[in-house]
């Protein structure tokens, strides 16, 4: 059987600006990691009345299975699915899924995706009262969106159900009920995996859903539900509401989807009215088995809020599934007001002690002199380069060095490589926050005091610091606070969907964590703005009633009532563009006490392409007296989702034009009587002076206000054409050699033609990078000879769902080109990120065995690989609606 495609995972690296030194090819490693799991796939049914030929079956899947083997099909079920209405169906191993494609009742096959446990920007179990991390009002979240009006009247979440599909919750826990079953805050759920699965084994499901050795669930649990009364003063946001614990991970590692999709039919069955999933990984669209039934489970009227995602640093077009579902809530971040952090003490000038951002102190004794690498307080590449000969022994200072454009880790290579034992960086611009370091103590100061350092070392001065291990800690205003997090991940989708929905508070939570790792803990994610969500979720339901209507609605209803979030605290900047913060930060108290229904709450605009100028929304007056209305535009700035004069996606946090959209309101004034409506007709104009090469997704608001009331919906449009958007890379940015390529046996580039015998390691790999996600992307085995001319046979400018099975047969044509063999295709998939250590920074097909896709043998001979990529909004059956890139010729010597 071919081996699958490898996504290897490499050193660590964080990608802070838009500039990366090319990566050496003798690093990429030939082992194979999937974001798939090979050969499964979870195979969608038929009702058992549309199936031909079902005899005396009463299941579809009993059905299915008896024509398959009636063909000789090899399968292996590892998992069924048969919640009619929801989702009827199977995981299967398969290794040629052709066989099955065009079974009557199938409708539809979809790779079994892996999703890692989530990856939090910040994590630290809290020691005391009196621990320097605590948030110095834990209640803070609450104050910034109206829980705590809520809470005052009483409101709580009393008789709503939530699940929580994660690493199961510590019940154990006091503040979490201290105990499991119908009388306590759990009260149920399920453990679909046992401590020792890490998404690569077999599970080993028990009804025991106990969390005691991850915790990420129990931090979930607590934000949802926290009992008042504790020792840190935290309490859930629908602490009346009762909880079931679907444990979907074991203690590391990954899932499997077929577990997703098992735990969120349970979730539905067990008659939860919210499921809360704070998982996912970067995908880009909505095709994904999880993301299809949780998008099911949200028409039939529960609630589903799941997280946008950590990847902000890779910029726009990168959204995250299962939140992609199209009828979830995907949720964003926004920061907490006030950052703990800590102060250093400056010695022999006069300053004011400066903050370094970092929760503890580090532990440096004693007073180190400053060393700056540059004395040029405006240079773009400090320490971006190996240091001179000529720089001292650097343990015994405290080296200064400027932010800029190469990535924080290869600064501090270099740095530690004289010796260095702490460093900080100063800002230059880009905004004071948490930075990766992998495990170097070192960390941001702000650009004022850097300046002031590296200026007074210039002068000659002995400025000096101390890292004080008492008395450090302050409580830093946070400039970003209310603002959305750095690490939150931009949208919108691929096929151009309102991702993400909304915003809650994520960075820097106090919630529970399992007795046994610490009771408490902050951190920082959409995992925890997720079940900020769904606890204001479960207070809506607990006042509105739980109607599929009023559950279906809630989205819409957030969205219009949230409060816009601004891009900075500098006046006259525009509002933070939509798709990293989506509608705004979500405001309970206004949604659920809206005297007015404005729907729908998202206009999506579309690209220049398929632009649609003329909108119509509803305003409707709910209250008890006339409400008189006032329309007007409030624009966000305008993302610059691709960096100009490049393929490539601009990195976060994304550069934004105050250009923005112009729109025409229909009325603009107007009065509704109660119980009436308003029908508003909207005509926008794209914004103009705009590089379409650059991608400008334009968003903004129509605000509606009616008094003291402010109401608004969320507009969102793309100036150039997304069929225009390329999506291989064909560049030597990444690599220092231009990519497509070829690999040999030795991991070095294929120039000419070249034989391979498949023994001993002697066979070829494909090296590929997306700049843009695909719906299809195919690689096939071709004549040497074809006359196809591809598009990708230029270089350009500087600057993942796998299928182990052909898409058609053996032989043939696809979209007009002639096929020898297929070698695997891959269906709706993200671009590549430059997160080395994420593994998703290229992708590398090791052709190791002479066989096609499905396991039949390739004949000895010369061919080329073909690899092509279907354009978004293109045609699959048309060729031109592909970027093709051809093989040098490769000897299949067998």
């Amino acid at each position: 059987m071919k081996s699958a495609s490898l996504w290897a995972l490499l050193p660590a690296v964080l990608i802070a600006t838009s500039t990366l030194a090319a990566f050496p090819i003798a690093n990429v490693k030939k082992v194979t990691t999937l974001p798939t799991v090979a050969n499964k796939f979870i195979v969608e049914l038929d009702d058992i009345a549309n199936i031909p030929n079902k005899r005396s079956f009463t299941r579809s899947l009993d059905a299915i299975y008896s024509s398959l083997r009636e063909r000789d099909v090899e399968f292996e079920v590892t998992k069924e699915f048969d919640t009619e209405g929801i989702f009827v169906g199977a995981s299967v191993v398969l290794t040629d899924v052709v066989a099955i494609e065009n079974t009557p009742g199938i409708k539809a096959i979809r790779p079994v995706r892996s999703f890692t446990i989530p990856k939090l920007v910040k994590k630290h179990v809290v020691t005391g009262k009196n621990d320097p991390e605590l948030p110095p009002n834990p209640l803070s979240t609450h104050l910034l969106t109206g829980v705590d009006k809520l809470h005052a009247q009483g409101i709580i979440g009393a008789g709503v159900k939530i699940g929580i599909l994660d690493t199961g919750i510590d019940y154990n826990h006091p503040t979490l009920g201290g105990g499991i079953g119908s009388n306590f805050l759990v009260i149920g759920g399920y453990d679909f995996v046992g401590d020792a699965y890490d998404g690569s084994n077999t599970p080993i499901p028990d009804s025991d859903p106990h969390d005691n050795c991850q915790g990420h669930g129990t931090h979930v649990a607590g934000i949802i539900s926290a009992l008042p009364g504790n020792d840190f003063n935290i309490t859930g946001v629908a602490y009346g509401a009762k909880l079931n614990a679907y444990r979907v991970f074991g203690c590391e590692g990954s899932v499997t989807e077929d577990v997703l999709v098992d735990a969120l039919i349970k979730g539905y069955q067990d008659g939860n009215d919210i499921l809360n999933l704070s998982l996912g990984g970067a995908d880009g669209w909505a095709a994904s088995s999880s993301a299809v039934v949780a998008s099911r489970l949200a028409n039939l009227g529960k609630i589903i809020a799941i997280a946008a995602g950590n990847d902000g640093t890779d910029g726009s077009w990168y959204s995250s599934s299962p939140g992609n579902a199209h009828d979830a809530i995907s949720v964003a971040s926004v920061d907490n007001t006030i950052i703990p952090l800590q102060n250093a003490t400056v010695h022999g000038v006069t300053h004011d002690p400066i903050t370094y951002f970092a929760s503890l102190p580090f532990p440096i004794e004693g007073v180190l002199p400053v060393y700056a690498t540059s004395n040029d307080t405006t240079i773009a590449d400090d320490a971006c380069d190996p240091l001179p000969d000529s720089t001292p022994d650097l343990s015994d200072k405290v080296v200064i060095i400027r932010r800029g454009s190469c990535n924080f880790v290869q600064k501090l290579d270099h740095i530690f490589a004289k010796g260095a034992r702490v460093a900080l960086i100063y800002d230059n611009g880009n905004g004071f926050a948490r930075i990766g370091v992998d495990d170097y103590q070192a960390t941001l100061i702000q650009a004022a005091d850097g300046e002031y350092l590296v200026q007074q070392y210039a002068a000659g001065n002995p400025v000096a610091l101390s890292f004080p291990q008492v008395g450090g800690s302050y409580a830093f205003p946070s400039d970003h606070g209310g603002l959305v997090s750095t690490f939150s991940t931009y949208g919108p989708s691929n096929d151009f969907h309102f991702k993400p929905a909304i915003a809650a508070p994520g960075g820097n939570i106090i919630s529970t964590m399992p007795l046994a790792l610490g009771g408490f803990a902050v951190l920082s994610g959409t995992s925890m703005a997720t079940p900020f969500v769904a606890g204001v979720s479960g207070l809506l339901l607990s006042v509105k009633g739980k109607s599929p209507a009023v559950a279906k609605s809630a989205r819409t209803l957030f969205e219009t009532t949230s409060s816009k979030i601004a891009s900075s605290n500098t006046d006259r900047d525009p509002w933070h563009t939509v798709t990293q913060a989506g509608a705004g930060l979500i405001q309970a108290y206004n949604a659920i006490h809206a005297q007015t229904i404005v729907s729908p709450g998202e206009l999506i605009l579309n690209d220049t392409a398929n632009f649609k100028r003329v909108h119509t929304f509803t305003v409707r007056n709910t209250g008890k007296t006339p409400k008189q209305y006032k329309l007007s535009h409030a624009p966000a700035g305008t993302a610059l989702t691709v960096q100009a004069g490049t393929i490539f996606p601009a990195f976060g946090p994304v550069p934004v034009s105050s250009n923005a959209a112009s729109v025409v309101i229909t009325p603009s004034s107007f009065t509704v009587r109660p119980g009436q409506s308003q029908t508003v007709v909207a005509s926008f104009r794209p914004p103009t002076g705009l590089d379409a090469s650059t991608y400008p997704v334009y968003s903004g608001f129509i605000d509606v206000v009616s008094g003291s009331e402010k109401y608004h919906v969320s507009y969102l449009g793309l100036v150039g054409s997304l069929k225009n958007k390329q999506v291989v890379d064909n560049t030597d940015y990444f690599f220092g050699f231009p990519i497509p390529a070829i690999l040999d046996a030795a991991g070095d580039i294929q120039g000419g033609a070249a034989n391979y015998t498949f023994v001993d390691g002697d066979y070829p790999s494909l090296l590929w990078r997306l700049v843009f996600g695909t719906p299809a992307l195919r690689i096939d085995l071709v004549d040497p000879s074809i006359s196809l001319v591809p598009t990708l046979g230029k270089r350009g400018p500087r600057g993942a769902s796998f299928f182990t099975f052909p898409h058609k047969n053996k032989g043939g044509s696809f979209a007009r080109v002639k096929v020898v063999g297929p070698l695997a295709s891959f269906d709706y998939i993200t671009r590549q990120s430059e997160d080395v250590p994420s593994g998703t920074a290229w992708n590398l097909l090791n052709v190791d065995t002479p066989t096609f896709a499905n396991g039949t043998a390739v004949p000895k001979g010369a061919y080329r690989i073909l690899l092509r990529a279907l354009r978004v909004t293109g045609d699959a059956t048309k060729q031109e609606d592909y970027e093709s890139w051809l093989s040098p010729v490769i000897g299949f010597q067998t």
